[in-house]
């Protein structure tokens, strides 16, 4: 009689966890958000460092400088930086409203995930 309590005992618990599909599942969207993540993560190192020398350019007097002068001092700041994702042609120098020589970069980065899906990542800075 006793046993035959214990054993009611025992069933009458539910049993709670994962079970091994749900941990699979799991485990497969962790794979996935950590490879995006590698993939993207190279571009946005690359953007903090060109704002940081568009931000420094913007500093310096850039009223004294050609364009040209203004160019070649970006180049040779990203190269510096090891920065391959966009070249002094590509900047956009314009006056601002004080009618002072400002800098901004405006460019796009197409980084491939996987197959034939790549993801287009828009990037554009001030320096400010």
């Amino acid at each position: 009689m006793r046993n035959t309590l214990t054993n009611q005992h025992y069933n009458s618990k539910k049993q709670v966890g994962a079970t091994m599909l749900g941990m699979l599942f799991i485990g497969g969207l962790l794979v996935f958000v950590a490879l995006l993540a590698m993939k993207i993560f190279p571009a946005y190192q690359e953007f903090f460092s060109v704002k940081k020398i568009v931000r420094n350019m913007n500093k310096d007097s850039l009223s004294a400088m050609s364009k040209g002068e203004i160019i070649a001092s970006f180049n040779k700041r990203v190269e510096a930086d090891y920065v391959t994702v966009i070249k002094g042609s590509d900047l956009s120098i314009d006056k601002n409203s004080a009618g002072e020589t400002e800098v901004t970069a405006k460019y796009q980065v197409v980084t491939p995930l996987f197959g034939n899906i790549s993801a287009q990542i828009d990037f554009e800075t001030n320096g400010k």
